[in-house]
């Protein structure tokens, strides 16, 4: 599950386009923050996509992904032009292909490489649905993942909304706010629409003789997009867009960070209910941690790409990234805990909080708050050059905090336990971790020590 907004002039600061994403994926799934130059390509030359391999563009633009470390698309990115774009899954009453076909990650990185602006990046993947179709699993241990996607895709002067159901699409250019989540949104005022899409939605029975086409209300599977609690997650969003009329990256950020209550625990919701996500159960919310969180202000000239390169946003800082200097040392892509990896040693604090979420929370929050401030400030009046250093000064603090903020949540006496049914959940997510977490141990692993697979 994921969700991602976009702002427009004149509900922004400054006349930018204010983008942000949360993508939340299984708790284990570590998500790569990654640069990717340029490049010319000689004549037939192909790319191996996560499943198929399929001919590449003569030219790719750079870019700064989010990428889950087993698959070739992405989850967020941005590119050189400042395309920023953020997917989501969806369920449709379209058949969803198991098999081969282009992930809907695959799609979004093939955006950002090919294109320049929103409303190319959303040909691109129109005409990538039309040739090779959107198909494949998508999760990391649930085999059976796989889903259609929409897609918010943002420039410094527009936005637009995609929607899809298998290779039927809608789209909707965005006037003032928009926010996505799990499900369909497009109604009966899309801007652009597949030729079939309305034909095939009678022939199926979905449109009713007489009735106006509504993209959504023919194609959502009720089913999936009701569990997905997709609804509460848009409508939080919305409501904070609405209550922000000059958005700007502070308020992107506070709204990927944010939860749906002041005292929010996170093994209590039956279903994924959070912008900031967190797993909880095999069930219904396993596929719902954010495992990595974009926000863009897209500005001609004055453009910023902030990434948190970690989880769970609610207990991290966003850090900002520059094309010319991109953190180099972030440590290796590992399925199971590496010490070198600053997402991975992000999760040592992480669990750390789950034991006693609202308590341990509160004692970082000061610093964290104060931390995320000051690199906000040193970032508004900073050169190219002191944008840069400034990020990698920022990477490398935030790497010495959660250092120091795991030692300060081990302190915290646990004030409540979560129940056991989420400390269970989690038991076991350690245990394919490779990681032995205190009060969510297992006994292949002395206390201290950390396996490596």
């Amino acid at each position: 599950m994921c969700d991602t907004f976009v702002a427009l002039p004149p509900g922004t600061r400054d006349g930018a386009v204010i983008f942000g994403k949360n993508s939340d994926r299984e708790p284990n799934e570590m998500q790569l923050l990654e640069f990717h130059p340029g490049r010319e390509h000689g004549r037939g030359a192909s790319v191996q996509c996560t499943y198929l391999k399929i001919p590449q563009a003569r030219e790719t633009h750079a870019l700064l992904l989010g990428r889950p470390y087993w698959m070739w698309g992405a989850e967020f990115g941005v590119n050189e032009h400042g395309l920023a774009i953020g997917n989501e899954a969806v369920w449709t009453k379209m058949p969803i292909r198991k098999k081969g076909g282009l992930t809907g990650m695959d799609l979004l990185r093939l955006a950002l490489e090919r294109a320049e602006t929103a409303r190319q990046g959303m040909e691109v993947i129109t005409g990538l649905l039309a040739a090779y179709g959107q198909g494949g699993r998508c999760g990391l241990y649930d085999r059976s993942m796989a889903y259609h996607n929409s897609y918010i895709l943002a420039d410094p002067q527009e936005a637009w909304v995609l929607e899809t159901a298998d290779h039927l699409w809608a789209a909707r250019q965005v006037q003032d706010f928009y926010a996505i989540s799990n499900g369909l949104t497009i109604g009966s005022e899309y801007s652009l629409i597949h030729k079939d899409a309305i034909p095939h939605a009678r022939r199926r029975g979905w449109l009713k003789k007489g009735r106006d086409f509504h993209f959504a209300a023919c194609y959502s599977d009720w089913l999936y997009t009701t569990f997905s609690a997709q609804k509460q997650r848009r409508h939080q969003a919305s409501c904070f867009l609405q209550d922000h009329p000059e958005m700007g990256l502070p308020q992107a950020m506070e709204l990927l960070q944010s939860h749906p209550a002041k005292e929010y625990l996170p093994d209590r919701p039956l279903l994924g209910n959070s912008i900031c996500a967190h797993a909880a159960n095999a069930l219904t919310r396993n596929a719902t941690q954010t495992t990595g969180s974009m926000a863009c202000k897209l500005k001609a000239g004055a453009s910023q790409y902030w990434f948190t390169a970690t989880s769970s946003p609610c207990l991290s800082v966003f850090k900002p990234v520059v094309f010319e200097s991109p953190p180099a040392a972030l440590g290796p892509a590992s399925p199971t805990y590496h010490p070198d990896s600053f997402w991975w040693q992000h999760e040592q604090l992480y669990r750390e909080v789950l034991k006693d979420f609202a308590n341990r929370k509160a004692a970082l929050e000061p610093e964290r708050k104060a931390f995320q401030a000051e690199c906000l400030q040193k970032a508004a009046s900073a050169s190219a050059q002191q944008l840069a250093e400034l990020s990698a000064a920022s990477f490398e603090r935030h790497r010495q905090l959660i250092g120091q903020w795991a030692g300060l949540a081990r302190r915290q006496p646990i004030s409540r336990k979560p129940s056991l049914f989420f400390r269970n959940y989690w038991r076991k997510m350690n245990r394919k971790a490779g990681m032995h977490i205190q009060g969510f141990a297992y006994d292949q692993n002395p206390p201290g020590r950390s396996a490596q697979r």
